[in-house]
Order: structure tokens, then sequence, then C-alpha cells
């Protein structure tokens, strides 16, 4: 359902009404949850945010994302979980195991046939037709998959495992899986279960002595076909588990004494100091202490390091905020009722001038694969010109060497009444008739990847204020995906950093393009992104200068 792009209609957040009526959904559709489980999975006060989208193939799904993490979609009024949530709750659903070579299969939208399933010692789960069940690869209890069972497990072993298994509709490494952040499947050991009292199937087996031999040649088959596979996978996952960082994870150095409250108060004064020395200018202030929060302090935390003050001794922001200005490095007042604002900042403090960013490790910027997302870099965008066909002749003897107005200069780039009048041009006048009749294309090359070239000239990114609703300004922002920028991944950014609503819509009159818009004048904030941080040419950017005038100082 998901292994091509989708199309975002609408990005809102929930309501107190709709989160209470997605518990008890929840709690209905998967009756094994608790009443704490659920309440983890659809939490009571975090962000919850309902994302309306049509599948490529024009079915209308409902996403629930919590934590930036798509956890539940809902399709036909029939509520299904995501890998993300399967991670967390690995036995939510009935699971079967496949081969690992059938994954990239089925994130490419197939759906998988019984013989790709492994059967285990303790035999298949018992589902019927139509349930939901999850699939994982073998060796790794973590699944990867999430699909419809097209028959039962009688039928399944009556077929002689033959035929379509499951209608898969959503997998890792898909398109909903990218709109989460990306991490990879947790390292699962797979159960060590008894095999069950199968005297049932055995009846129903010894009563058919033809289904009895098809079972056994498909079992002696397999293990002939499927031996050497199975082989190769499990060595590639013991190699892959020993690399793995998060099988490390697992085991902390015993000299690392240190609580998870301790850890996490460092990483909010490293994040809080990396902020101040790197990313805050004299001319940002006054700063809201929540601009501070979302739009800095979370933009410094090293990669594969989750920032959150709740988890730390401080609490809340306000009191760390009030801690660091004891430490005379900032100084917070309350420009208005309720709301703080960063007014000042020593940035000759002892512990701001000797603050050390921290080079990254040559590890952490190798991007592996199913790992973070690879970091932005911009393209290299060159302007070029095609040669139409009735300038073929004069590139093709001429070498690129105009020297003279000789046949072929005449009939390429001399009109008609000047064929038997004009024997001589000056250099410049010879250059601008002959880039006149090519037809502009530009160039864009990614790095690490072919260039691609395209007829025209390369549209900019195009930033617009629009007026909405009660007399509200809007921040309209189009064509990002010409330049490799995912609208998606650009909206999510802003809606953290500005603190405002951000939604992705179809671009008007522009086929398979999308446009971001975000309540409010956020050009300055479009503009740190794209120049500062995404490194692309101003001349490529159109609209900066509707940034919002900064206040004369009284």
């Amino acid at each position: 359902m998901f292994a091509k792009a989708f199309r975002v209609k609408s990005n809102t957040a929930i309501k107190g009404s709709d989160r209470r009526k997605l518990r008890a959904d929840v709690m209905a559709a998967f009756p094994t949850l608790g009443t704490d489980q659920v309440s983890v999975l659809v939490p009571g006060k975090e962000e919850l945010n309902i994302v309306k989208l049509y599948a490529h193939r024009g079915d209308a799904v409902t996403v629930y994302v919590s934590g930036g993490n798509p956890i539940l979609f809902e399709v036909e009024k029939n509520l299904y979980p995501t890998v993300y949530t399967l991670w967390s709750y690995p036995d939510l659903l009935p699971a079967f195991t496949t081969w690992p070579p059938v994954l990239e299969k089925l994130v490419g939208g197939a759906d998988l046939m019984l013989p790709g399933l492994v059967v285990p010692p303790a035999g298949l789960p018992q589902v019927q037709k139509g349930d939901l069940c999850a699939i994982a690869l073998l060796g790794n209890r973590a699944p990867v998959a999430v699909g419809v069972a097209a028959m039962s497990t009688a039928e399944m072993l009556t077929s002689g495992l033959k035929g379509r298994g499951f209608s898969v509709l959503h997998t890792y490494q898909d398109h909903l899986w990218r709109s989460g952040d990306k991490s990879s499947p947790p390292s699962l050991a797979p159960l060590a279960l008894d095999p069950p009292d199968l005297s049932e199937e055995k009846e129903s087996v010894q009563a058919d002595p033809a289904l009895q031999g098809d079972l056994r040649r498909l079992t002696l088959e397999g293990e002939e076909e499927n031996g050497e596979v199975q082989r190769m996978c499990e060595e590639k996952s013991l190699s892959e588990a020993s690399e793995d960082p998060s099988v490390r994870d697992l085991n902390p150095d015993p000299t690392d004494s240190k609580t998870l409250q301790e850890q996490m108060d460092e990483l909010v004064q490293r994040c809080f100091l990396h902020a101040l020395k790197c990313q805050v200018r004299k001319a940002d202030l006054p700063l809201l202490t929540s601009t501070f929060l979302g739009s800095h302090m979370l933009s410094c935390c090293p990669e594969g390091r989750q920032l959150d003050i709740k988890k730390s001794s401080y609490k809340k922001l306000s009191k760390f905020l009030q801690h660091m200005q004891q430490e005379q490095i900032i100084q917070v007042k309350e420009l208005s009722k309720g709301v703080e604002s960063i007014v000042a900042v020593d940035w000759k403090h002892p512990r701001i001038t000797s603050f050390v960013i921290a080079e990254p490790s040559p590890t952490s910027q190798t991007i592996q694969e199913g790992s973070r997302e690879q970091p932005y870099h911009p393209p290299d965008i060159k302007s070029l010109y095609c040669v139409p066909a009735s300038m073929t002749l004069l590139f093709q003897e001429s070498g690129h060497n105009l020297v003279k107005l000789d046949p072929i200069l005449c009939d390429c780039i001399l009109e008609k009444n000047e064929q038997h009048t004009v024997m001589k041009l000056p250099w410049d006048s010879l250059l601008t008739r002959c880039l006149e009749k090519l037809q502009p294309v530009y160039q864009v090359t990614f790095p690490g990847q072919e260039p691609i070239v395209k007829k025209g000239r390369i549209c900019p990114i195009d930033i617009t204020l629009a007026q909405r609703a009660s007399n509200k300004k809007v921040t309209v922002v189009r064509n990002l995906e010409a330049y490799g920028l995912d609208p998606c991944s650009v909206a999510a950014i802003l809606q953290q950093r500005c603190q405002a609503s951000a939604t992705v819509t179809p671009a008007p009159g522009a086929k398979d393009s999308l446009q971001v818009q975000i309540q409010g004048n956020q050009v300055h904030h479009l503009s740190r992104l794209l120049l500062e941080e995404y490194q692309l040419p101003r001349k490529h950017i159109q609209g900066l200068e509707k940034a919002p005038k900064p206040g004369k100082k009284k």
C-alpha cells in the first residue's frame, strides 16, 4: 500500500475527544493490550497528529503520528499497527517468519507467498482467513511487515504451503516508514517455545495419505533448497548483530555508573551551551524560551540521542533556565504575561568560551542501510544548452571552434534575408546568435548520484505570503522537490521550530508537486534553514525579501 510515495491531504493535531475514541478503538482492535500499554501508545498529553493521505492507488488512509513516528493507520475503518508500534509490542499480532532476501520483494509491493514461509519447530501460528498478522525475518522476532492472512492455517497446510499466504499492507523501508525517524528494527531473539500438541493436525494428515506425502516431499525439498540460504542468512545476521550499535547498547559498560537522569542533565546543558555558542546571535534577542528550545537546543542534540527535559532533574525548561540565570550565563524576563524570553546572554562567560563542540566520529558520519536519514547536501546546479537538430552540423564539423562564416554557419545562425549580404560577424554577435538558437537545459548533481539533466531552466524555490480566513497570514513554499528536499520533512522541521501549524498539500497547477504551508510570516526561519543549514545558493530562492522587518528600538 505504501510501496510508492503517497499524497498528504491534511495534518492536524488530534482533539481530546478523538484521542479518547482512538484509545477505545485500539483496545477493541487489540484486546491483548492492557490499559497501561494503550495509554503509552496513545499518550494523554503528548503531541498526537492525524494525517489524512491518499496512497498511490487512491486508497484514503488515516495515519496517527506520535513523537514523529506513525504508530497506527486506518483504512476503511480498520485499524492497523505500524512497524514502529510492533517493535514496541512484538507479540501484538500472530507472527510468521520468512527468509531475509524476501524482504526486498515485500518492500517493492509484493505479497508474501506460502513457499517463502519458514516453518518453526513449534509449528505455524493458528489464524483464520482475514486475520491481521505480523511478518518477521529468520533470526529476529522484530516484525518487518504487516499483512492480512489470505487463508487459515489449516488451509495453508492443506495446500502444501503453496499459493498466496498474506496480503501485505505495510513494510519496513516503505514510504510510511520513511515518514518517521527511519530507525531500524531492534534485535529481538526468537521465543523458544515447545512444539504444541498437533494431534488434531496429525490426524488430518494421516487421514489423507496423499497430503502426508506432499508435506514430506515439501519438507525435504525445502531443506535442500533453503539450507544454503538459511546458512547465509544466519551468518549475515550474526555479523550484522555484532556491528549493530543497538546490540552493543544491550551490554552497557559496567564502569558507566551515571544514572539516566544524570546523563540527561549533561545532555541538556550540552545542548544549551552549544546553541548559545553556535546559533543564537545578539540580533536574535529577545528570544522566546520556547523558540530557543524548539529551534536551537533540539537541533544541537547529538545524533542518536533524544533531548527530553522531563527526564532530567530539572523537569521543566523554565526551571533549567532559572538555574542558568543564577550562574549569570543568561538573563530571562517575562516580557508579556506568562511568556518568558531570553533578553541577554553573557557570551564571555567561562562556560560558553570553554565549551568545545565534539567532532562527529567517522562511524557516525557513515550512513548505514536502514539507519537515520542521510544528511542533506546541496546539489551542484549548472545551466547548459542543448543543440537543436538545425545546428547539429555546426558542432559536428567545427568542433566547437567558431572561426568563420562558412556555409554551415550561414545556415545555422543567419536569417534568410542575410544569407548573401552578411559575410562576417563580430565574435560577441556570433556567440549571441548561436546561444539564442540553442535550447536551455539544466543539470542537477547530488553527491554520489548520476547527474540529472532536464529541459528548460530550473524553477527556484518560491516563497510567498498569502491571506487566509480572518485575515491571517500564511507562508507557502513551492518547488522543494527540484532540490532534493522532501516537503513533508521540511514541514515537520518548520512546525517544530516555528511552533506553528504546518501542512503539505498538492501545489496548484503543478503535477506531482507538493507545497508546504505554515501559519504566520516564517520567511526568516526559511531563510536560515535553506541558506545556512541546507546551503542552497541564494539565486535559486525567491521571496526571501518578504521576511518581517525587525521592530525599531525605542
